[in-house]
C-alpha cells in the first residue's frame, strides 16, 4: 500500500511497492521496493543491463509494471487512467542521456516546448521564462543555436533547461555524465546541485559515474540482476558488507574478468 509518510515522519515524494517489471517472459525487475525523500538527489545505480532504465521508465509512468505500484504523494499511477496520468507527468520533468532535442528547433524553441504544449502562457511570458531557464544552466547566450552547433555538455544543460520548463518538484536525468569529459562532467555535477538547493527539486539519477555519486548523491539504490540490493547514503554504501556494493564502490572488476585479463 502507498502511504502519505515515512516511518520517521519524512515525507516521501515517490514510492515504489513490490515492482515487478517483464519484457515477455523475462523478468527485468523483480520485487523491487524504495522511497525517494522530496528534495533529495536519488541516485538508482548498478552494472549494465540491470534494469535502470527500465525503472526510470516505470517510474515515469512510461511503462506499465507486471504488478506492483508506483506512488506520487500517495496516488498509484499504475492505476491512473490516460488522462490522470498526463496530468501527474506534466509535474515531471525528464532529461534523456543525449538531451533528446529537435534538431529543426531552436535551444529556445525547445525549452518553450513544453509551455506551449500545456499551458496557455502568452508568448512574451514564455520568451521571459526561456530566459531564465537557460540563465539557470549557463545557455543564456545559446537560445538562438541549433543543437548541432552544441556541444555534448551544452546539450545536457539546454535539455535540463527544458525539463525544468515548467517547474516540476521532480527532475529525472538518465546518465547526465556520459560522454562527458570529467571537466564538463563536475560543472554538471554542480548545477545539478544548485538546482536541488535554489528550486527544492528532487532528482532521480541514472548513473554508473563513481565521482559524481559521491559528489552529488544524498541516498542511492544498487540494482543488481533485476533486484533492488542496497539503499542508503554514499557513506553507507561505501562500507556495506554487500559484495556487488563493495565491489562497485571499490571499483573491483569481477574474478573471470580479472582472470581473462591476467
Amino acid at each position: 500500500m502507498c502511504s502519505d509518510t515515512q516511518p520517521n515522519g519524512a515525507e516521501p515524494v515517490i514510492e515504489v511497492r513490490n515492482l515487478v517489471a517483464r519484457y515477455g517472459e523475462q523478468v527485468v525487475l523483480n520485487d523491487v521496493t524504495f522511497d525517494v525523500p522530496r528534495g533529495e538527489i536519488f541516485v538508482i545505480l548498478g552494472g549494465s543491463g540491470c534494469g535502470k532504465t527500465t525503472l526510470l521508465k516505470h517510474m515515469t509512468g512510461l511503462l506499465k509494471p507486471a504488478s506492483g505500484q508506483v506512488c506520487y504523494s500517495g496516488a498509484d499511477i499504475t492505476t491512473l487512467d490516460e488522462d490522470q496520468l498526463a496530468g501527474i507527468q506534466r509535474n515531471i520533468g525528464i532529461a534523456f542521456q543525449s538531451g533528446a532535442l529537435f534538431n529543426s528547433l531552436t535551444v529556445g524553441e525547445n525549452v518553450a516546448l513544453p509551455m506551449r504544449e500545456y499551458t496557455d502562457m502568452p508568448e512574451d511570458l514564455i520568451q521571459a521564462t526561456v530566459v531564465l531557464k537557460l540563465s539557470l544552466v549557463g545557455l543564456a547566450s545559446a537560445k538562438e543555436l541549433l543543437p548541432e552547433q552544441l556541444s555534448g555538455g551544452m546539450k545536457k544543460r539546454a535539455g535540463l533547461a527544458r525539463a525544468i520548463a515548467l517547474d516540476p518538484p521532480i527532475v529525472y536525468f538518465d546518465e547526465p555524465s556520459a560522454g562527458l569529459d570529467p571537466i564538463m562532467a563536475s560543472g554538471l555535477d554542480n548545477l545539478i546541485l544548485d538546482l536541488k538547493r535554489l528550486l527544492g527539486i528532487t532528482f532521480i539519477i541514472v548513473t554508473h559515474e563513481l565521482e559524481s555519486i559521491k559528489k552529488i548523491a544524498d541516498h542511492v539504490l544498487m540494482l543488481d540482476g533485476g533486484k533492488a540490493v542496497f539503499r542508503g547514503t554514499v557513506r553507507e554504501a561505501q562500507t556495506s558488507s554487500i559484495p556487488r556494493v563493495r565491489q562497485f564502490f571499490e571499483r573491483k572488476a569481477d574474478a573471470h574478468i580479472r582472470q581473462h585479463h591476467t
